[in-house]
């Protein structure tokens, strides 16, 4: 069954804009016809189309139900700025596995440092959008504004686990198993030429756990990938 994200659902719902013409252009949908509506927020809604009027496709909402595709934990990324186009596929895949939030980081050998990083949120929240859309999410993740890796604070999460290649103690894996009953969790994945060793003193020092992922050196854009489908694993199976 079709579905899709609608703002403002009561007991009438339109739809518009870009869904409205696929709709109505492409799946060329008649009266009568059910479609699920997202309220973004996590809440699904049986919906049955009752008029095309104004451009937009008039629903009578029906029955609200909790998506079944939202992690009962709350993934946060921290990512520190990749390369020019590294950023976009860590959106779409990181939102296809189910994180809540991706805040973009300025650490210290981040190479690509932008004038004006709020110019290209709009792209990165469309981005968002659409692979929420394609995944069945219950929500669109939330791409927050650039901020310094200074600024992060592992208080406001369950717990914080920062991805360093010179760690060869701890595993995220044993992390995780160490942890039961997680609720919030920020990942931190640091930029192409990783992590100075003052930054993983001071993100330690505010009690950020500092992890292995393994033997081999993964990419900037793969690193996060890797511990979102290792934390999911322990919290979801």
């Amino acid at each position: 069954m079709h579905r899709y994200f609608v703002k403002d659902i009561g007991r009438i719902a339109r739809i518009e804009g870009e869904d409205f013409l696929h709709l109505h252009q492409v799946l060329r949908c008649k009266l009568g016809d059910k479609l699920i509506l997202c309220d973004g927020h996590g809440m699904d809604y049986d919906a049955q189309i009752e008029s095309f009027e104004n451009n937009a496709v008039v629903c009578r909402v029906g029955t609200g139900h909790p998506s079944g595709t939202e992690p009962g934990c709350h993934i946060a990324l921290y990512q520190c700025l990749p390369k020019v186009g590294k950023f976009e596929f860590i959106i779409q895949k990181c939102t296809e596995l189910g994180i809540r939030s991706i805040t973009p980081v300025l650490s210290n050998r981040c190479v690509v440092v932008p004038k004006d990083f709020s110019k290209k949120n709009l792209r990165y929240t469309r981005i968002a959008y659409e692979a929420a859309k394609q995944a069945s999410r219950g929500l669109v993740p939330e791409i927050q504004d650039l901020q310094a890796l200074s600024s992060l604070e592992p208080a406001g999460f369950d717990s914080m686990f920062v991805a360093y290649e010179k760690e060869n103690t701890l595993m995220l894996k044993s992390a995780l198993r160490d942890k039961a009953g997680l609720k919030s969790v920020a990942l931190v994945v640091g930029p192409e030429g990783g992590f100075d060793e003052e930054e993983i003193r001071l993100l330690s020092e505010k009690g950020a756990m500092i992890v292995s992922l393994g033997p081999r050196i993964l990419r900037t854009e793969t690193a996060g990938l890797a511990m979102l489908a290792q934390l999911l694993y322990e919290v979801e199976f």
